[in-house]
């Protein structure tokens, strides 16, 4: 499998250009640092699904 631009498809779940980001098994060990150095990552949420797919969304500040 190819490997993704993480960092630009994180980018463009904050910009709302994407609604979703959808992380496999096999993918998370790649995307992991990739998250954990994203400037906005306490704002990503992932959810868990089954098989080990995690799906990931932009929760927005409302207290602004």
């Amino acid at each position: 499998m190819a490997s993704r631009n993480y960092q630009l498809l994180l980018e463009k779940l904050v910009k709302k250009q994407i609604d979703e980001l959808k992380i496999t098994p096999a993918e998370f060990m790649e995307f992991q640092p990739v998250l954990m150095n994203f400037r906005q990552r306490k704002r990503i949420v992932g959810q868990a699904l089954p098989k080990g797919i995690i799906l990931y969304h932009y929760k927005e500040n409302r207290d602004k």
